[in-house]
Parts: C-alpha cells; sequence; structure tokens
C-alpha cells in the first residue's frame, strides 16, 4: 500500500515535514536577522569611520593647514583602509575649489552629485557593499577660510563604502555547524510523537477494519449492529456509529450475492421450450429443488381457475409427504382460501400432489408449522392458463429480505406457470381440434380424406371390401334458421349420439361439414353396410327435442352408400358416388336410405361425364364467371379485400358452384385453365370498377405447381396493370400437395414477384402450423366452423384467441369467414380479429361494384340468412 494514501503513512511524512520545516524556516529567520545586524552595524560603522574622518580634518583644517598637509591626509586615510572590507573616497565641493583650487579625486557618481546639491546624508545598500555618503556642512567656524560660503553649503563629501559578504558568509558557516546538532533532536521528538498517534490509530481503525471484515453474509450485519466498542477517540467512535447506522439500515435493503446469483439463475430457467410445456409439472418440481437449495421450502403450489367455482389445486412437495401432512397442508390452505373473496360462497377444488424427491421424507407437519407465503393469490382476475394464484411453505423463520426475493420468483412465477400450463392446454385442444370437429368431438374433413385413403390401400392389399356411408340431417337448415344455431348445434350432437350407437366402435365417423357425415365401416360389404344404415336411420328416429317455441323436433337422416371396390376404385370416386346417393334418398322423400344397383353405378358416372362435358364446355366457351364477396376490417366496416369465388354458367342461366366441379376438373387436368379465365375475368371487373384494394383469388392446389403458373399469373397481372402485390392467393392446407419441398419452392417464386399469400381455413387440418412456421404468410383465414362456434362455446373461443395471438406475434392478419349473424360479429371484433367476411356482411355478387358498397344493410343480411 502507498504510505501517502494511509493515515499512517501520512503521519509519519507529516512529522518529517514539520521537523525540517521547523529547522529550515528556524535558520532562515535567524540568517535573516543576523544579516541584518551585520549590515545595520556597517552601516553605523561606515557612518563612524566617515564622522572620525571629517573631525579629524577639521581639526587639521583649524590650524590652518596648507596643501602638501592635506595631500598626507588624504594619503594616510586611504592607507588607513587598504588591507580591510572598507574603502573612503572624499570629495571638494565646488565653492572650496573655486577658492583653493581642484585637488585628485574620483568623479562624481550620482549619489555625491545629490549630496553636494541637497547636503543631506545617504545609506546606500547595493547587495554585499554597504555604502555611506557623508556631506561636509559649512559651519560659523568654516566661514573664516572659506569667504564665499554660508553656514549650511556643503564643502565636500566622504564616501565611505564597506563589504559586508565576507562577516555575512563566516556568520552564516559558524551558525550551520551550531544548529546542526538541533536537527536529529527535532526528528526524534517529531518521530515518537507520530509513532504514539499512530500505534493509537491503528488499534482503532484495525478494530473497526475487522469487525467490518467479518460482515459475510446479511446474517453477520447483525452482529456488527449489537457490537459497542470504545476506540479511543472521539472521531472514530461517531464514525463507528454511522456504520452501525448503515449496518442497520443496509439490513433492512441487502440481499445475500448467493440469493440474486440463484435469482438469476432461476430466471434464467423461465425460458419455455418445447419439453417445458410438454410437462409443466417436472419443470415445477426441478424449481422447487433449486429454491429449496437456496432457503429450504417444503413445498410450492399453484391455484388455477378451470370453472365458475372450480380450481386445480396443483401442490410441489420438495420431498415425500406423508398423507397426514398432506391433509394438514389442504386443511390449512383452505382455511387460507376461504378468507378471500373468490371462495366465500363455496367451491369446488381439485387437488393433485406432485413429489421432487420421492427418495426422501417430510418431516410430519402440524398446523402450527404451517405459514404460507402467497403470491397473488388471489389476483383480481385469472391470469393467462387460468392461473390465479401461486405461493410456497419455507421450513425456518427466514430473512425478510430473502422472502421479498422468493416473493419476486413467485410473481414471475405466476406468470410463467400460468403460461406453460396455458400454452400446455391450448397446444393440446389445437392438436385435438386440428383433428376433430369442436361441436360433435367427431374427425374432421381433413381426416376423413386420411381415413378413407388409408382405408382404400389396406382393403387393396388384404383383398377386402368396405362402405362409405354420406349421412345428411334432414330439414337442418329449417330448423337452424328458426331456432338458430345454438339448437340446430344440440340437434347435430344428439344426431351424432344416435348414429354412434348404432355402428361398431371400430368404425370410423367423421363430420364432413355442416350438416353432413360420413362413415367408414371396414370389412363390410353392400349387404351389411344396408343393415347398418338402416339402424342409423332407426337410431336417429328416436332422437327428440324440445325448441323454444314448445315444439318437439324428431331426428331424420338420409344416407346415400358406396362399397368398395363395387362402385368406385379412387377415393374421391368412393365417395361422389355415396354423394349421389345421399342426394337421390333426399329427393325420394328423406328419412330413408338408398342401396344402389348397378343401375346407379351407370348414371352416377354419365352423370360425372356430363359435369366432365360441361367442363370442358366452360373451358371451350370461357363460361367461368367470377363472383365477388366484400371482406371488410371489422373496426371501420370499411372494404379492404374481395375474394374471388368461381362460378361455371349454364346454358340456362344457372351457376354451378367450384365445389361440384372442381375435383373433376382437377381429374381431367384442366383447373388451372378455369383458374386462369376466372384470374382474367376478375382483373377486368377490377379495371372497370377502378378497385383498389386486395384481391383474394382462389387457386386449384394442383394448379400452384405448375412449371408456368407464375408466368402466367405475372402475365395477366401486367395485362390488366395490377400491382401483383394487391393479388392475394389462397392456399387451403387441407386440399394442397404434399410435396412441401416442391410447394415452399413455389411459393418463394410467388413471393419474389410481389403476389402476397393466404391459408384458408386455418386450423382445419395438422400441417396448419407448419405452413406459418415455413412459408411467408400475409393473412389468416380462420375455419369458419370455429368463427360459428365462438357464439356459445367457450373452447372455439379459446382456440380463436390463440391464433389471433399468435398471428399478431408474427405479424399476420386474420380473416373471419362465416360471419353469419350480428352475435359472429361480435364475437370476431371481440377476439381482435381483423378482417370478416360472410353472408351477414355481403352475400356473394356477380358486380363487383355491389361488392364494394360493403355492408348489405340489416334488410338483406336478414334476407341472406333466410
Amino acid at each position: 500500500m502507498n504510505p501517502v494514501r494511509s493515515i499512517k503513512g501520512l503521519l509519519l511524512a507529516a512529522g518529517a515535514v514539520f521537523a525540517v520545516a521547523i529547522f529550515a524556516t528556524t535558520l532562515f529567520v535567524v540568517r535573516g536577522i543576523y544579516e541584518r545586524s551585520v549590515r545595520d552595524d556597517a552601516v553605523q560603522d561606515a557612518t563612524a569611520f566617515a564622522e572620525l574622518t571629517f573631525n579629524a580634518m577639521f581639526e587639521l583644517m583649524s590650524t590652518g593647514w596648507n596643501r602638501r598637509q592635506l595631500e598626507g591626509f588624504l594619503g594616510a586615510i586611504h592607507k588607513s583602509v587598504d588591507r580591510s572590507q572598507r574603502q573612503i573616497d572624499i570629495y571638494r565641493g565646488p565653492k572650496v575649489s573655486a577658492l583653493f583650487g581642484e585637488i585628485a579625486q574620483k568623479t562624481p557618481d550620482a549619489a555625491i552629485e545629490r549630496a553636494l546639491r541637497e547636503g543631506n546624508r545617504q545609506r546606500i545598500d547595493t547587495g554585499d557593499i554597504i555604502r555611506v555618503v557623508y556631506p561636509l556642512a559649512a559651519q560659523d567656524v568654516c566661514l573664516k577660510c572659506h569667504v564665499n560660503a554660508a553656514v549650511g553649503d556643503v564643502l565636500g563629501v566622504i564616501d565611505v563604502r564597506q563589504n559586508v559578504a565576507p562577516a555575512i558568509e563566516s556568520h552564516q558557516t559558524r551558525f550551520t555547524y551550531a544548529f546542526a546538532p538541533i536537527v536529529p533532536v527535532v526528528l526524534i521528538v517529531t518521530l515518537v510523537m507520530v509513532l504514539y498517534i499512530r500505534r493509537r490509530l491503528e488499534k482503532s481503525i484495525d478494530t473497526l477494519a475487522g469487525d467490518i471484515r467479518a460482515v459475510n453474509r446479511i446474517s453477520d450485519l447483525r452482529a456488527l449492529e449489537a457490537r459497542q466498542i470504545d476506540l479511543g477517540f472521539s472521531e472514530f467512535n461517531a464514525v463507528a456509529s454511522e456504520v452501525r447506522q448503515l449496518t442497520e439500515r443496509i439490513r433492512a435493503i441487502a440481499v445475500d450475492k448467493d440469493m440474486l446469483e440463484f435469482e438469476i439463475r432461476l430466471l434464467e430457467k423461465f425460458v419455455l421450450t418445447t419439453e417445458v410445456i410438454k410437462d409443466w409439472r417436472e419443470y415445477v418440481s426441478h424449481l422447487i429443488i433449486d429454491i429449496d437449495a437456496v432457503m429450504p421450502a417444503y413445498l410450492m403450489f399453484s391455484v388455477f381457475k378451470i370453472g365458475d367455482e372450480a380450481y386445480d389445486l396443483e401442490i410441489f412437495w420438495r420431498r415425500r409427504p406423508s398423507d397426514a401432512t398432506k391433509r394438514v397442508f389442504e386443511n390449512c390452505l383452505y382455511q387460507v382460501l376461504q378468507r378471500t373473496e373468490y371462495f366465500e360462497t363455496g367451491y369446488s377444488i381439485r387437488v393433485k400432489h406432485n413429489i421432487a424427491d420421492v427418495g426422501t421424507m417430510t418431516p410430519e407437519l402440524k398446523a402450527a408449522d404451517i405459514d404460507v407465503q402467497i403470491k397473488s393469490l388471489l389476483v383480481d382476475a385469472p391470469k393467462i392458463g387460468g392461473i390465479v394464484g401461486i405461493g410456497m411453505q419455507p421450513q425456518d423463520e427466514t430473512d425478510p429480505m430473502r422472502l421479498l426475493v422468493v416473493q419476486s420468483i413467485l410473481a414471475t412465477l405466476l406468470n410463467v406457470v400460468g403460461s406453460v400450463k396455458a400454452i400446455d392446454k391450448y397446444t393440446k385442444d389445437l392438436e385435438y381440434y386440428a383433428t376433430r370437429d369442436p361441436l360433435t368431438n367427431l374427425f374432421n374433413q381433413r381426416v376423413f380424406w386420411e381415413l378413407i385413403e388409408n382405408e382404400v390401400i389396406r382393403s387393396s392389399r388384404h383383398g377386402k371390401k368396405f362402405t362409405l356411408l354420406v349421412i345428411d340431417a334432414d330439414n337442418f337448415k329449417s330448423i337452424n334458421d328458426s331456432y338458430g344455431h345454438s339448437v340446430g348445434d344440440k340437434l347435430l350432437q344428439l344426431l351424432v349420439g344416435g348414429i354412434k350407437s348404432a355402428i361398431r366402435d371400430d368404425d370410423l365417423l367423421s363430420r364432413y361439414g355442416g350438416d353432413e357425415f360420413v362413415a367408414i365401416l371396414p370389412e363390410t360389404d353392400l349387404e351389411a353396410a344396408t343393415v347398418v344404415a338402416r339402424r342409423i336411420i332407426e337410431a336417429v328416429g328416436g332422437v327428440t327435442m324440445s325448441v323454444p317455441d314448445g315444439a318437439v323436433v324428431t331426428g331424420s337422416v338420409s344416407i346415400g352408400m358406396a362399397t368398395y371396390p363395387d362402385h368406385a376404385v379412387a377415393m374421391k370416386d368412393l365417395f361422389l358416388f355415396a354423394d349421389n346417393m345421399m342426394y337421390r334418398a333426399k329427393a325420394e322423400g328423406k328419412n330413408r336410405v338408398v342401396v344402389p344397383d348397378a343401375q346407379d353405378v351407370i348414371d352416377v358416372f354419365r352423370t360425372l361425364g356430363e359435369k366432365s362435358m360441361l367442363i370442358l364446355n366452360a373451358v371451350e366457351k370461357r363460361s367461368v364467371v367470377p363472383f365477388f364477396q366484400p371482406i371488410i376490417n371489422v373496426q371501420s366496416g370499411e372494404v379492404e379485400a374481395i375474394e374471388v369465388l368461381s362460378r361455371i354458367r349454364m346454358e340456362d342461366g344457372r351457376y354451378i358452384i367450384a365445389d361440384e366441379y372442381v375435383a373433376i376438373a382437377e381429374k381431367m387436368g384442366v383447373m388451372h385453365k378455369l383458374d386462369f379465365i376466372q384470374l382474367e375475368k376478375a382483373l377486368e371487373a377490377v379495371e372497370t370498377t377502378g378497385y383498389k384494394g386486395y384481391l383474394f383469388i382462389n387457386m386449384s392446389p394442383r394448379a400452384l405447381v405448375l412449371n408456368d403458373f407464375v408466368q402466367e399469373t405475372r402475365r395477366i397481372a401486367s395485362q390488366f396493370r395490377i400491382d401483383p402485390t394487391r393479388l392475394v392467393f389462397e392456399i387451403t392446407e387441407r386440399e394442397t400437395i404434399k410435396n412441401m419441398a416442391l410447394l415452399e419452392r413455389f411459393i418463394g417464386t410467388l413471393r419474389s414477384e410481389g403476389f402476397k399469400l393466404a391459408i384458408d381455413d386455418f386450423g382445419s387440418g395438422f400441417s396448419s402450423f407448419h405452413y406459418v412456421k415455413r412459408f411467408p404468410i400475409d393473412f389468416l383465414k380462420i375455419e369458419g366452423d370455429f368463427i360459428l362456434g365462438m357464439k356459445s362455446s367457450e373452447k372455439d373461443r379459446a382456440l380463436v384467441r390463440s391464433i389471433v395471438t399468435l398471428s399478431k406475434d408474427l405479424g399476420i392478419r386474420t380473416v373471419a369467414e362465416y360471419v353469419e349473424d350480428q352475435a359472429v360479429l361480435d364475437q370476431v371484433v371481440a377476439q381482435g380479429i381483423d378482417l370478416a367476411q360472410g353472408f351477414y356482411i355481403h352475400r356473394p355478387n356477380i358486380s363487383m361494384a355491389e361488392a364494394m358498397r360493403g355492408r348489405q344493410g340489416s334488410e338483406t343480411a336478414a334476407a341472406a340468412g333466410s
């Protein structure tokens, strides 16, 4: 350590400097005084010598001396000072020279001239030379000889010079030798004084420093705060008092380093990964082990709201508790919960105990041992995941600041655990409803096509037949429109219950859409399938339901069937055949099953042939007609986009919708031609009307991968001078191609040209989220069944809410389809969806100008629903 920077070193240095300073000052002062004394003595000697010379001269002049005597006197005077430090010169004044003539003398300098002129004595101190200029003034007696003078006139000047340097130098040498022995004495006295003070200071400083160095943990501050000791100096005692007060304040706010490091390490674990979400309970169990290592804790717990008065209590024990300990803690926690408004009117709690370390036992706990540390129990409203509180049970009394840190950790965990459970729940729901219909819990259309594809492969391999049933609810639309969607949904659920009661457990039942269901009956020929179908008719016929006006609705379905490979070998043809049979059952009076025969096969495929001719004719005559449906901004009500829907115009003026010819056109390989015709006509309407918004284009998935699709689309857009960024191509995930690499290349090319991309029916299939992850999506059109279901289903609302949140995080805009009434639109707004379309907003119209006007109004919307 640098001694200058320590009090002890500073004292030693200051003592040495003080001693040297005293000695130097004393030497300087004394030498100065002596030098002044020598100079004053020199002046007195010179003055006395001058007076003595004058007096001698006066005595000689009184005797009437001659010139020879004068020169002899002057020679004697000069000889007397030859070997001394003194010099004398005598000057004759003008009046004397006028009477007696000049004498040999030095040329007078300014001081001599002034003395001759003014008659004043002068002392001139020029360094080592002391000079006294002594004027000789005329007296009465002098006038006898000096007749030309008057009393007071200066007759001459005596100039005496004395060199004081040798005297001063001699004095300084003698004084230095005489004064030197005093220096060690001064230094020794100063050193003794400094060492004494230093020892006293060291003792006090070491005592205070030792107390401070003893503080290694927050708990040591308490001992330092209580310690009282006299440090020997009032100033140090004051410092020690301030240190104790500082200690008290620090102890109130300080946190152990290991506690902070623990908090940092713990916060680093608050990263939600797939593994964490997969088993969040194991994640929390690891956290309680980490917490226990720093602040011993018996357990952590969290409370989730899962219903109006229903809660999940998850308890995470550090070690395995006994059943008695579990009951004790549960009872103590219930008492805490009952003091909150959430649980004042009764509640239902489902408890689950989780154990981090089953190999060791928790000590038996009594009610007096329980001191529940709770964070936000309970919050004003359930947070994400339904979490309403989180807390822990420490083992011993803990420092308040350590508890504060734990409280902050619990505050973070409140959101982390809630988020983990919410993501876990939403992920499972999304996974489930990606394959299931939310209303009936049956497989959805996407899964149906995978199931029937697998069944075709399996049946072909084993040489077995299977039958497909297409089941459609009779009069469902009128019931739905008359009594509302909630009644219609309830009826569908009852019908599904009837259907399921009539089929085997291993039969595959799916909801194809709306009021239409499909059942795959493995290893079932036409005869056995007919028995099953009639059993379904009978079971559904027994379904009854009261409606709001008091009437009773009875279940009824129409069923068509097709057997593989008797009626078709391609799954699409098999479905089309069974679907035709179902429509024939409807036409024959409903509430029946149509069993196909050989003639039906001929008739159905003749119809398919007729549709093929219709399609070829549409390509040749360009009879594809675009219909336009507006997509509005739900906040402003303005039309932001228009979707183009494809229709084929018949010769009799009727229109065939895309669902009736797309599958056949794709099989024929001409679907892309129909799409290009539709695009050209749609852009022609844009050019005519001056529409400036987005245009959503439904393109066939197979057309998307044609080599010349992008080039042809670019050509058409350029022909009509349409900015490619205004064209949004919709991809329906459940119908698109399975070669993802090929699709990815195509989408990359599409985006490089400036076109935009939307996913239609988002959430309906397994790959929806993979599409969002892999492709640069601009819009998500949420599955219509989810949108309709939001009116009555919290599950649908949760699913839509999660999709909207995901989209906002990714910068993707959302579109709600199937907005059929104000209640659905209200939910669309509530969930934060950006855009909406549907019959309530505007039905598809052949006029783009009509679509550009947006909402049809309440009467038109009502008409659309009738």
